[in-house]
């Protein structure tokens, strides 16, 4: 199939998808404050400031993980799954009618969550399936990455496959260029390190260098700790393995920021790429849950901030997460300049509050994929995944005084597809990417893609 060739049946089965999601729609929003707009939500969501475009099920494949390119005249969607092993790829030029235009089938009992991209070369990760998402422990499964030419956007060509051995990759970035950066679990660790792979040629991927938190390699000796220095803080963490690189590690100049779980967020240089050379940090853990202390971290170097996130999967029976901004002016020395406030539920919700209303609570991903020319830049507004909370949009021109603006929280799913969430079924925004026409991108354990627009107040481009 190429670009523009798209069956009459996939269509029309889009079309109506979309219609099915968005056809009953009403005005739901909470009230809005004075000089706002009144977004319409489909029935059962809640909306203030954005609204609902388009909606695909995506062939009844939850997306995980997405990336989104324009080529020539068409835009597309990349995507992983959850509950099935491969990659969709989306047309999502008329963002009001998604269509499902190739769907690659990956390698058995392997987790294809996570993918990126630049110019015409994708990286796919691979990895191990969780217990609790329905893995396997005794099946084999694939580890590592693939490396795919991407020129023909909905035919991805396989070039490679890099093997880390262990439990595979999770998440990754590809900036563009020669370097891939991987988080990657291999033999002879405990969690994810952190690996840098030189894909000059393509067909030929090779490992450069890798670094560590100290402790984390079989039958090393923990750091001691030093209180003068910044340090991982994994060695005073209450469970050993909540020191991980969970990803994606995100280059900024010669500096690389590394989102490690428990042992919070690591900087490092890498002016030599060979040899990477921890240069700062700044622990969250504690006060802040151990377990994904840091989920992930987003430099803006122009700002001289970083936004960090932590990821709970505890169903709110512990420690607060959290979403902070960070002062990253010096590397060496970052410090904290503000959290952005937790989501209140919207008048009418039957929940009190997210933390116990179901499913995983508080923030997880971010409008990551800054490196790419066709996602929006990160500027005042800010889009963060909030799981049972649905997606939200801060105000972060005031860095000491972040603000939300906008939300929108999805109808509940209607039918499951996966083991999680345990317990009641109900919203899990996953993942958000933000488009440079303005359109939002989200994702579910259970529902389909739902592609969404900013409405509120204008703020300034950066």
């Amino acid at each position: 199939m190429t670009a523009k060739e798209f069956g009459r049946r996939q269509a029309l089965r889009a079309s109506l998808t979309g219609a099915a999601a968005l056809g009953a729609a009403q005005a739901m929003a909470t009230p809005a404050a004075a000089g706002e707009r009144t977004a319409r939500a489909p029935r059962g969501a809640y909306a203030r400031n954005v609204e609902a475009i388009g909606y695909s099920d995506l062939d009844h494949r939850p997306a995980f993980k997405m990336a989104v390119r324009r080529v020539g005249d068409r835009w597309y969607l990349y995507t992983g799954h959850f509950w099935h092993s491969g990659w969709s790829v989306v047309d999502v030029t008329d963002p009001r009618r998604p269509e499902v235009a190739a769907f690659v089938e990956g390698p058995a009992d392997t987790w294809t969550l996570q993918v990126d991209l630049s110019g015409n070369t994708m990286v796919t990760a691979l990895e191990s399936v969780f217990p609790n998402f329905g893995g396997d422990p005794s099946a084999d499964f694939e580890d590592g990455v693939y490396i795919w030419d991407i020129e023909d956007p909905v035919r991805p060509r396989r070039l490679s496959h890099f093997r880390t051995g262990g439990t595979g990759t999770h998440r990754n970035l590809y900036p563009g260029g020669r370097y891939v950066h991987l988080a990657a679990g291999v033999p002879g660790f405990t969690g994810n390190i952190y690996m840098i792979l030189d894909i000059s040629d393509r067909s030929r991927p090779r490992e450069v260098s890798r670094w560590w938190v100290p402790g984390q390699r079989d039958g090393e000796a923990k750091e001691p700790v030093d209180d003068r220095r910044p340090h991982s803080h994994g060695f005073c963490c209450g469970v050993a393995g909540d020191v991980s690189l969970h990803g994606p590690a995100y280059p900024a100049g010669d500096h690389v920021y590394l989102p490690y779980g428990g042992a919070g967020m690591v900087v490092l240089d890498i002016s030599d790429v060979s040899r990477p050379r921890r240069v700062g940090g700044l622990s969250f853990s504690p006060p802040f849950h151990s377990r994904f202390g840091v989920h992930g971290v987003l430099p803006v170097p122009g700002r001289r901030i970083a936004f960090a996130n932590s990821e709970d999967v505890s169903y709110g029976a512990g420690p607060a997460p959290h979403a902070s901004i960070v002062d990253i002016s010096d590397p060496a020395e970052p410090w904290l300049l503000s959290t952005l406030p937790a989501p209140v539920p919207p008048d009418g919700a039957p929940y009190d509050d997210f933390a116990t209303r179901g499913g995983w609570s508080g923030p997880h991903n971010i409008n990551h994929h800054q490196h790419h020319p066709d996602v929006q830049r990160q500027g005042d507004l800010f889009y963060i995944a909030h799981f049972n909370a649905g997606l939200r949009v801060y105000d972060v021109s005031n860095v000491r005084l972040p603000r939300e603006v906008g939300y929108f929280i999805p109808p509940e799913p209607s039918r499951r597809y996966g083991p999680m969430p345990e317990g009641d079924l109900v919203v899990q925004t996953e993942d958000v990417v933000v488009d440079r026409r303005g359109f939002i991108y989200i994702s579910d354990k259970n529902q389909g893609l739902w592609i969404l627009r900013y409405t509120g107040p204008k703020t300034r481009a950066r």
